[in-house]
């Protein structure tokens, strides 16, 4: 997503810690401290493992195993073969009078010594089947015999109920692919967009490389492989988002939009007392450890390692690199209203405040009438500044409103109570939906804090919005908290007739603390330059949605094709426009699959050159085909936001309370983002943006190529020529926006929630 702009950018002052260092620094330190920071992160999970279930098995397995011992033993059975004798010989003596308490110990060791082998056997047995990927090369509905054995042995070491980390200790190291694999199919990729001279030029270059310098750069590779649990992950975040300089509004932040067509209140203190709520009760179940570990096709585990800093954590700039502050726990939220923060406590006596004491503080917020001090109201500003130039205010700052600061960055996360209404209305379906987009990515410059983890934005008609800072984990993890978000504040807490969060108000809360922000006067010329510099950027943003509501993943199916990688060859038909028949189409559908699972088992291209130029840079090896690699532009940046629990939503009855997804910034100057979602099995969004100061795009015309070339695919199939024929007899311009607005207004009246965009 985002983080192919920052890649594009990508040039390294290689430093280690935060202290500037020469690139001559020796690789093998760099390798070591990868290392190192890996085994530290095994070993601070262990302990809160410990306390919520040692995977596979539990501190209550041990005392069964040590029962069954003892009951054993006074049976006159010996479990151990001796060995329990032996270690009774070793312990003290203590004058005889305490024989039995030597044979209590010594069966306690025996167990805590065989339970703890069989840990470890369960963990390599796990570790040793997650390491097959023949599932991933078998057609699409289909599956073997070894894949079922597979599959069925996964499930049985796994246990009934895994928790979130579970599968953490038996996950396999991230392969290093081949090299000359990598170079290879790089070159595929490449061809269809080069000139014959240019290609043979880059395929000199590839040769070049793997002649002279590869097998050097794959030495270090792998030798990172094996010492630390993932070769690439640590440098992709370094390198790619913490050392970039640049600002992280539309260049690295994303953002994630509410319900589509209804809002279940219109009151907005109601609507973020709800969600403070479920966000809050969704980090309670994180901290517990209650959310289960995410299932690639629901088979295969995923790494839930990113899931560990969603809460309590904020991006700190600094001068050459920036680092991820990750608390243990905050019991308070900042909240951002009419250019006023405050600091609003989520817990009385260590527990959650409930959804309507909740609302109750908001609402004391949003009626407090006291200004903003001066230079207050665009301070937020500075963190959509320059990443260098932040960190030098931020010294000052730090100084001066220490207090107010660490309000802010120690918060669970950021509140901005916006002014305006925002969301999809009926007078204007196209141009509120944009609107919508812009104000989530971008909002006005300074009613953000790009810094936090993410930014909960409520709307004043109680439209919701999420802006995630995207250093600190990848889309996937924020929105299957939005997911859980959405379902729990409408579907579990609920409101009640009035709009209002069920429940009473608590009279005895303290009020919202406003935070006092002493600015020195050097800080007020940074502030102005840095609002500048974010109206700039914001306003060079063209962002469009379209909802096409025409087919969506029921009909791809139906196609007995891949529903992403139909998405993909369609969005690269809208990007050229080249005609397509149904055979060429397949065969493209076909090699985006292979790809794909390519790179889900570890073989892809962009990660392991990417480690290579790294590599090269520490030894000081000039490789021009690394370097060509990584000056390349990307014109079409893309991604699927998935939906992953559907269990929480009711689809058939409530059809339009489904997430509408969410976008980001363009990885070019002249270049496009396009993030999709499909909305249930009718309906797919996608999320455009691109900048207005480029002469080659235009976000709303590559929306109108992104209809023609889902129907333009459609129509390749007999099942789909219908779609074609009724898009262009309802006429393309009235029907635009028209088949995924007002046709969804019968769903939403079956709510029994109020819809205030109608």
């Amino acid at each position: 997503m985002a983080e192919a702009h920052q890649a594009v950018g990508f040039r390294p002052s290689l430093t280690s810690d935060g202290a500037e260092v020469e690139l001559s620094a020796p690789v093998l330190q760099e390798i070591y401290l990868s290392g190192l920071r890996s085994w530290k992160r095994h070993l601070s999970r262990f302990w809160n493992d410990f306390l919520t279930g040692v995977f596979p098995a539990s501190p209550l397995s041990w005392l069964f195993l040590f029962s069954a011992i003892q009951l054993a033993w006074f049976l006159q059975l010996d479990p151990s073969l001796g060995l329990m004798e032996k270690i009774k010989e070793l312990l003290p003596d203590w004058g005889g009078q305490h024989h039995g308490l030597r044979g209590v110990l010594a069966a306690a060791l025996f167990a805590s010594c065989l339970w703890g082998a069989l840990i470890f056997t369960l963990h390599v047995a796990l570790r040793l089947l997650l390491s097959y990927h023949g599932w991933l090369l078998e057609p699409h509905g289909a599956m073997s015999s070894p894949t079922k054995t597979w599959l069925a042995l996964v499930r049985i070491f796994s246990g009934r109920h895994p928790m979130l980390f579970s599968y953490q200790r038996s996950l396999p190291r991230q392969p290093v692919p081949s090299v000359q694999d990598t170079v290879r199919k790089y070159l595929e990729s490449v061809r269809p967009i080069l000139s014959d001279e240019d290609f043979d030029w880059t395929a000199v270059l590839a040769q070049e490389f793997l002649r002279l310098q590869a097998s050097l750069l794959q030495w270090y590779l792998r030798l990172k492989s094996w010492w630390a649990s993932n070769y690439v992950s640590d440098w992709w975040e370094e390198f790619v988002y913490l050392r970039s300089r640049n600002p992280l509004m539309v260049n690295s932040n994303y953002y994630m939009m509410d319900f589509l067509y209804v809002t279940p209140t219109p009151l907005q203190a109601a609507r973020a007392g709800n969600a403070v709520h479920a966000l809050l009760l969704y980090r309670h179940r994180l901290n517990r450890q209650e959310i289960p570990p995410t299932l690639l096709m629901g088979m295969r585990p995923l790494c839930s390692a990113q899931y560990e800093k969603i809460f309590n954590t904020t991006r700190i700039p600094g001068v050459q690199k920036d680092y991820i502050r990750h608390l243990h726990d905050s019991q308070h939220v900042a909240v951002f209203h009419r250019g006023r923060f405050f600091r609003m406590g989520t817990h009385s006596r260590n527990s959650l405040l409930s959804p309507r004491a909740l609302e109750q503080q908001f609402q004391r917020i949003l009626d407090d009438p006291s200004p903003a001090c001066p230079h207050e109201e665009h301070l937020a500003a500075l963190t959509a500044a320059p990443r260098g130039t932040w960190a030098q205010v931020r010294t000052s700052l730090k100084t001066q409103a220490a207090e107010a600061l660490e309000a802010v960055e120690g918060a669970a996360f950021f509140v901005s109570l916006d002014a305006e209404p925002a969301g999809l209305t009926r007078e204007d379906p196209a141009a509120s939906l944009d609107a919508y987009a812009h104000a989530l990515l971008a909002g006005r410059g300074h009613d953000r804090w790009f810094d936090k983890s993410f930014t909960l934005i409520v709307f004043s008609n109680g439209k919701l919005g999420l802006s995630v800072e995207h250093s600190w984990a990848d889309c996937p993890i924020s929105g299957h908290m939005w997911e859980f978000t959405l379902a729990t504040e409408c579907f579990q807490l609920g409101y009640s007739t009035d709009g209002h969060c069920k429940g009473h108000p608590d009279p005895t809360l303290p009020q919202p603390q406003r935070l006092q922000w002493d600015l020195p006067d050097q800080i007020h010329s940074s502030i102005s330059l840095a609002l500048r510099g974010a109206k700039i950027l914001s306003e060079n943003v063209d962002c469009h949605v379209v909802p096409f509501s025409l087919f969506g993943k029921s009909f791809i199916r139906r196609c007995h094709l891949s529903s992403d990688s139909f998405i993909q060859i369609a969005l690269q038909l809208a990007h050229f426009r080249d005609p397509q028949c149904l055979a060429l189409f397949r065969v493209a559908v076909d090699k985006h699959q292979a790809l794909l699972k390519a790179a889900m088992s570890g073989q892809g291209v962009d990660r392991h050159l990417f480690a290579l130029y790294i590599v090269s840079r520490f030894l000081h090896l000039q490789s021009p085909f690394l370097t060509q690699v990584h000056s390349e532009q990307w014109q079409l940046s893309t991604s699927q936001i998935p939906v992953q629990q559907m269990h929480l939503f009711d689809v058939h009855n409530y059809p339009d309370y489904v997430s509408s997804g969410g976008g980001f910034g363009p990885a070019d100057d002249h270049g496009y983002g396009v993030s999709y979602i499909f909305m249930g099995d009718g309906m797919i969004t996608f999320h455009i943006s691109s900048k207005k100061s480029s002469t080659k795009t235009d976000s709303h015309r590559l929306g109108q190529h992104i209809e023609d070339a889902l129907l333009d695919v459609a129509s390749l199939f007999q099942a789909g020529q219908h779609f074609k024929r009724r898009f262009r007899g309802s006429g393309k311009e009235n029907s635009r926006h028209r088949c995924g607005f007002l046709s969804r207004q019968t769903g939403a009246s079956k709510a029994s929630m109020t819809s205030t965009d109608f």
